[in-house]
């Protein structure tokens, strides 16, 4: 577990742009309150920063603001934790408003602490009988203090508008009736790719942790003639920041409102299970871990022998394994996907005026139609709809065929 940690903070520091000199571990029961490593172990620090001439100290963990205080005055260079580091990387990476938005809220709810800790400092150099008297520099704090808090209220507002701009977004499709897949899952497990090979699309993939922030939408056709709107959200990771995650609630909201959760695992890593076990957690924080879940395991081109990953997903239902990037197994994503919506769809047998010629094309249009036929100056279909547009159609309805998943199933796996 720990390699683990540490070999994705080197990533992450590769990521960032720092090239990774050395590492050190110390093991211990709890971290140290005044410097979260014992001051032996700092002190070796220290001197392994002037014998490698290193410029930059990450710590895998949060440090308070205190105890990256008395480290800076133990080793001589800059000193950042995880989050700080996820934060620079996620600041490198935003490219569109909302993302930037998100980032900057992050990042400030994470100085702003900060800042109050050498502020407590300052004023106590300030002195005075009763703290009357107040220091230049505890003033300058203070009205940086108010300067972040304004701006994060701000920020607040700014996303406030975003979340509600999702929010038209999501009603939209929902009146429309097209229902969406959040693909989501560990950083880095290919889930661009995946994007791009279900919707034949161009989504900016790159072999680096979090390469994509900002979410993006795809539609995609499906085998039983239904459309879903694919949507890429941000890459999850172990020790996810709180402020990232509470930043980011309006684009990992999509996790939550989608009808079906693709969830994509890269299978060559060694730490796969973990992987998994992150981002369901994530999802349950989110209130999401109810939804229906594809378990998609990718990169089965990686592996010495594809049987591996076809083994591992025979124990977990709803799964299937797959490459993004060669195309292998695609089909049968998109098949189990078309299977999985079909439940909130029934078959129905309509008989539609071709007066109304307007509505068999919607029927077209918004489900699939199996069958098509003229009768007595009537258009007749059979289709498999969504429930709601079914409901819709409820007077032109001549008879229902409540089997329409399982026989969806047969036609799918006879395809």
């Amino acid at each position: 577990m720990i390699e683990e940690s540490l070999a994705e903070l080197a990533e992450l520091a590769r990521t960032a742009g720092p090239q990774v000199v050395g590492s050190v571990v110390q093991a211990r029961p709890v971290p140290d309150s005044a410097l979260y490593i014992g001051r032996g172990k700092a002190k070796h620090i220290a001197e392994l920063v002037d014998q490698l001439e290193a410029d930059l100290v990450i710590f895998d963990g949060e440090l308070s603001p205190a105890q990256q205080r008395n480290l800076e005055d133990l080793i001589p260079c800059r000193i950042i934790d995880r989050t700080q580091l996820i934060l620079d990387i996620f600041a490198q990476r935003a490219e569109t408003k909302e993302g930037k938005i998100q980032v900057e809220l992050a990042q400030l709810d994470y100085l702003l602490p900060r800042l109050v800790g050498h502020g407590v400092t300052m004023s106590r150099l300030g002195g005075g009988r009763g703290g009357a008297r107040r220091g230049p520099g505890e003033m300058k704090l203070e009205v940086d203090r108010r300067r972040i808090r304004d701006r994060i209220s701000k920020l607040k507002r700014d996303l406030e508008q975003v979340r509600r701009h999702r929010d038209v977004q999501r009603k939209r499709r929902i009146s429309n009736d097209v229902p969406s897949a959040a693909i989501v899952g560990y950083t880095n497990a290919g889930k661009s790719s995946l994007l791009n090979a279900v919707a034949d699309a161009d989504a900016f993939v790159e072999d680096k942790l979090f390469a994509t922030l900002d979410p993006r939408s795809r539609k995609v056709g499906l085998p039983n003639g239904q459309t879903v709107i694919c949507v890429d959200t941000v890459g999850f990771i172990q020790k996810l920041p709180h402020t990232l995650i509470a930043a980011f609630r309006a684009t990992l909201e999509e996790a939550v409102y989608a009808d079906i959760i693709i969830l994509v695992v890269d299978v060559s890593s060694p730490y796969f299970q973990e992987h998994i076990r992150v981002a369901k957690d994530v999802l349950h924080d989110l209130g999401a871990a109810d939804k229906p879940i594809i378990t998609v395991f990718n990169k089965i081109d990686l592996l010495a022998d594809p049987i591996i990953a076809s083994n591992i997903a025979e124990h977990v239902p709803e799964s299937v394994s797959v490459s993004a990037a060669t195309g292998a197994n695609i089909n049968q994503l998109l098949e189990l996907i078309a299977r999985i919506l079909s439940s909130r769809r029934e078959r129905v047998e309509l008989v539609i005026p071709q007066s109304r010629s307007e509505l068999a094309a919607m029927v077209q249009q918004r489900g699939a139609v199996l069958e098509k036929r003229y009768e007595d100056g009537n258009i007749v279909l059979v289709a498999e709809l969504d429930k709601p547009i079914a409901a819709q159609l409820g007077e032109f309805i001549k008879r229902r065929h409540r089997e329409s998943e399982d026989t969806s199933r047969r036609r799918l796996s006879a395809r």
